[in-house]
Order: C-alpha cells, then sequence, then structure tokens
C-alpha cells in the first residue's frame, strides 16, 4: 500500500525491493535500450555463431549494436570479428572494442595478454567478470546489445539473468530429437526467472550441394517446429551449414556475411 515503487526511500523488506537490488548499475556514460540473451542448453550448438550473425544483422539495419561476450572461459567473438588488440581504459572505465562496420564488442580475450591464454578461474570471479562488463564498459548509446552466454543453466546465466535487464532470450539449438530436452532447460530456466523467450533458432538446419544442388539434413530430420508449439514460441531461423561463414569467421570477417534467414529472424526481434 502507498508504494512509490522507488526502493531507496523504502524501509520495507519486500520482495520486489530484494530483486531490484540485484540489478547491477549500467555505467553511467552508457544507455542500453534492449538486452537480448542468446543461449543454449548445451555447447556445440552455433550460439556464439548466432550471436554475431544477429548482432551483424541488426547493425545493418542502422541500429547501434553491442555484444557483450559473457562466455568467459570459451569466448570467440573477438576473433569472428578480427579483433586482437587490447582493450583499453580511461577515468570513465573500459573501451570496448568497434569492428570495420561500427559494432562494440567487449570480451574477455580483449584484456588477456595473449587471445590463447586459458582463463581458469573460479565461478564468483566469472560472475564478477560478466558485471563488470556492464558496469565498467563505456558503451555510449546502444540500441541491441546481444550477450553471448556460455552453454548450460549455471553460474553465469543465473548471473546475467539476475544482474542485467534482460529483455528477453533467444535460444538457439540443432536439428537432433536429443534437443527438446536442452530446450525445455533453458525455456524453464527462463520461466523462473519471469524473463520471456523471444524465438528458437535451429542451426545446422541442412546443407545444400553447390554440386548438385541437393539439400541434405546432415544432423536428421529438424524437430524445430514441434518444439517451439510445445513451449508456445515462435520459429526465428533454420539456418543451413554454410562453408563462407566459416571462412568469413576464420579471417576474422564474419560481419561480412549476409544471410537471409538471419535477417528475417531480426526483423522479428526489432
Amino acid at each position: 500500500m502507498g508504494c512509490t515503487h522507488d526502493c531507496n526511500t523504502c524501509s520495507s523488506d519486500c520482495k520486489s525491493g530484494s530483486e531490484q537490488s540485484l540489478k547491477t548499475e549500467l555505467n553511467k556514460k552508457s544507455t542500453v535500450k534492449k538486452v537480448i540473451a542468446v543461449m543454449s542448453g548445451k555447447g556445440g550448438v552455433g550460439k556464439s555463431t548466432v550471436t554475431a550473425m544477429l548482432a551483424a544483422a541488426m547493425n545493418r539495419e542502422g541500429f547501434k549494436t553491442a555484444i557483450l561476450d559473457a562466455d568467459i572461459t570459451g569466448p570467440s567473438i573477438p576473433k569472428m570479428f578480427g579483433l586482437h588488440d587490447r582493450a583499453m581504459g580511461c577515468e570513465d572505465g573500459i573501451i570496448p572494442a568497434v569492428t570495420e562496420m561500427g559494432l562494440k564488442v567487449m570480451s574477455v580475450n580483449l584484456l588477456l595478454e595473449n587471445d590463447t591464454d586459458p582463463v581458469v578461474w573460479r565461478g564468483p570471479v566469472i560472475s564478477g567478470t560478466v558485471n563488470q562488463f556492464w558496469s565498467d564498459v563505456v558503451w555510449g548509446d546502444i540500441d541491441y546489445m546481444f550477450v553471448d552466454m556460455p552453454p548450460g543453466t549455471g553460474d553465469v546465466a543465473l548471473t546475467v539473468f539476475q544482474s542485467l535487464p534482460i529483455d528477453g532470450i533467444v535460444i538457439v539449438t540443432s536439428p537432433q530429437e536429443l534437443v527438446s530436452m536442452i530446450v525445455e532447460k533453458a525455456v524453464k530456466m527462463a520461466e523462473m526467472m519471469k524473463i520471456s523467450v523471444l524465438g528458437i533458432v535451429e542451426n545446422m538446419s541442412s546443407f545444400k550441394c553447390p554440386e548438385c544442388g541437393k539439400e541434405h539434413k546432415i544432423f536428421g530430420e529438424s524437430h524445430i517446429d514441434d518444439i517451439a508449439d510445445r513451449y508456445g514460441m515462435p520459429v526465428l531461423a533454420k539456418l543451413p551449414i554454410d562453408p563462407e561463414f566459416a571462412k568469413l569467421s576464420d579471417e576474422g570477417r564474419s560481419e561480412l556475411f549476409v544471410c537471409p534467414e538471419i535477417d528475417e529472424a531480426v526483423s522479428k526481434l526489432k
């Protein structure tokens, strides 16, 4: 009764106030309008690939876009965009790296002396680093920030969902039937954290032979439509295997790759 929604002036020990206190304050020189987490219940489905493609496509649409690489122990985003120089600092915080096309990136690999050095840290340190990427990085004005999550539903996922103002998640999966169980884990975690699922992306859906033009289901028939219907979420895209994207990523030029399926997915996220 009589709540002003300003927890700083309230002495009541209510649930709303305790939830709000978990949020990490954004860097004072930054504004981020929308934060989308890209996650999977398991590794190896191409989560970072989808993150990079979504961010690059959104950037091409003219939106100020950024990637917060929360996969601390397995960062791959900088290499995909050809970023190798260490991040610099200023009096306001850490300056994110900027790709050739203007996409802003922060990853632990931009802080290491060598990008092949392993990150052998315990969970609390890793979670603290994710929070610092939000609070200590001078992001500037950002329309869309994509958070590349580590696999699974562990410490970092919990930190991101509790500490950052996530507007929704995109779940990445692959065609195998076993992924329905993995997707369900991600969906249930989102429900527990009261975060909406914006949609699901099926990666490695098929491969089109460049010689004969025939489409091959390398990893089996797709189950994404059944999964999406079961959990009441939209299918954002079914991404084919494209060697050109792998080639560009290895060369650090992934943002040059244009994928119609990803462009359509971005139109659904705007």
